[in-house]
């Protein structure tokens, strides 16, 4: 399947590369059209064609699917009328372990959770107010970094403080490598620099917690009151659930941004490189251990431990290392569980839901 070249110049605004076009090639069926995805709701999707934008459904095939594949935002989708068949293969995704599942009984050893698909940077938002969390941050860094994607950090509310560069110091010390850049919302010039990263047919995604200033980051590089905002509660702290549904929005003048509700539970799947890469230090000492699969908690001949011992790696750091590794290996077990133990896995879950119908049959 092919398109003209006047179709390509349009998605191309909207970040068709040359990656989507030999997949495209892939596809028989010419009588579908290409789109992406830019906003997923409970029972309807919003798509854009290169030239509009409009509302969607699913077709009924994705609900007996083997591959587990539906349409998220930022996905290159196959429709015809007004329903999606087919989501194009894709180039990355931004993905974290589904929250709440963690106790619950499913065929599959772990739920993952797409957050967004087809990204080129990730800005991981934090407000320098109560948000600021050098451990959260670092979570952030694993999740991204396991995914394959840059990540950028981005010190929002950067007037609060009559030297927030304190705080882009301490990142400095556990992030030598990522771009750190603070902002004020009213300082065009912080937001000037952001811009550099708003280029045609590449996409940026936002994700920090609530309340961080993601949605007011995203109206003043859009120039624009896209999303709605609301104010943090000054009693918790906490910010408020204003986003509720993950969009991508187009930026005057090139690029895209996908906006996503604030995360509170940053719950991880298997270790794809994340953690060596946040932490190099560790990594880096970690291949002088006496051991070649040391875990730097208890091991004889241990670099990293010494390390931590006389202040060559930090304490908080090691913790956080140990923390953050003790739940990959957990989610990396659970993934090579015996054959028998899935099947028996699967039947229960078979059984609750044959439980369930059968009340409400009676009801």
């Amino acid at each position: 399947m092919r398109i003209n070249n006047d179709l390509k110049q349009k998605l191309k605004k909207i970040g068709w590369t040359d990656f989507f076009d030999k997949n495209l090639e892939k596809i028989e069926q010419e009588e579908l059209s290409p789109a992406r995805v830019i906003q997923v709701n409970r029972n309807s999707h919003v798509i854009n064609d290169g030239s509009r934008e409009f509302r969607v459904t699913t077709a009924g095939s994705f609900k007996i699917r083997t591959d587990g594949v539906y349409p998220v935002t930022g996905d290159w989708i196959l429709f015809k009328d007004t329903v999606i068949q087919d989501v194009l293969k894709r180039k990355n995704t931004l993905s974290r372990g589904a929250s709440g599942n963690r106790k619950k009984t499913n065929p599959k050893s772990r739920l993952e959770q797409i957050i967004a698909s087809n990204l080129d940077t990730v800005f991981i938002v934090s407000g320098l107010d109560r948000d600021f969390n050098l451990r959260r941050i670092e979570r952030y860094l694993t999740l991204v970094n396991n995914c394959g994607l840059t990540p950028i950090i981005i010190l929002t509310k950067g007037d609060l403080h009559k030297d927030p560069e304190i705080f882009a110091q301490q990142l400095e010390t556990i992030t030598a490598a990522v771009p750190i850049h603070i902002v004020s919302i009213d300082d065009s010039d912080s937001l000037e620099v952001l811009r550099g990263y708003l280029k045609p047919n590449l996409t940026i995604s936002l994700i920090g917690s609530s309340g961080a200033g993601k949605s007011t980051l995203l109206n003043r590089l859009a120039g624009d009151e896209l999303q709605v905002t609301q104010s943090v509660s000054h009693r918790l702290g906490k910010g408020r659930h204003t986003t509720t549904t993950r969009s991508l929005i187009v930026i005057p003048g090139g690029g895209m941004i996908i906006d996503n509700p604030g995360t509170r539970e940053i719950a991880l799947l298997d270790d794809d490189g994340g953690l060596e890469t946040t932490f190099p230090e560790i990594d880096q000492i970690g291949m002088l251990c006496r051991f070649s699969n040391c875990t730097h908690n208890h091991e004889p001949g241990c670099r990293v431990l010494e390390a931590v011992e006389n202040g060559s790696i930090q304490k908080e750091r090691h913790i956080s290392y140990q923390k953050i590794q003790r739940e990959l290996s957990f989610e990396t077990q659970k993934g090579y569980k015996t054959a028998g133990r899935i099947e028996k896995e699967r039947w229960q879950y078979v059984a609750k839901k044959a439980k369930a119908i059968s009340k409400m049959k009676h009801k």
